[in-house]
């Protein structure tokens, strides 16, 4: 298997390289490896204390956060086990004892 990199701009799987570059045959984007190295690095979610997550960490909640469409309210110093990370503004998928299955936003919680 290759370790070309998708497309930055459409993600298109089927990136080639040309010499010192990488190139889409969708779009026609060009970029280099240190700039799809750098969006890597720029990619990945860290908490409010600055450590990069990653899929199946433990973090604890950091501020009262009120559960959208219910009287709930995940208290701070709520533990969430076992975190998936996605894409999107609430780049936290988990499932919260009590609440059932959430997105948080990275900002509010710390590792454990």
């Amino acid at each position: 298997m290759s370790n070309i990199p998708p497309c930055p701009r459409c993600n298109c799987e089927y990136a080639y390289q040309d010499g010192g570059l990488y190139m889409c045959p969708e779009c026609a984007h060009e970029w280099t490896q240190e700039e799809s190295e750098a969006e890597q690095a720029d990619k990945q979610v860290k908490d409010a204390n600055g450590n990069v997550l990653t899929d199946g960490d433990t973090v604890s909640v950091i501020k009262d956060l009120k559960v959208k469409g219910s009287s709930s309210v995940v208290k701070v110093g709520t533990r969430v086990k076992n975190i998936r990370l996605v894409e999107g503004d609430h780049d936290i998928d988990c499932k919260i004892d009590g609440i059932g299955a959430m997105k948080l936003k990275s900002e509010f919680v710390k590792k454990v």
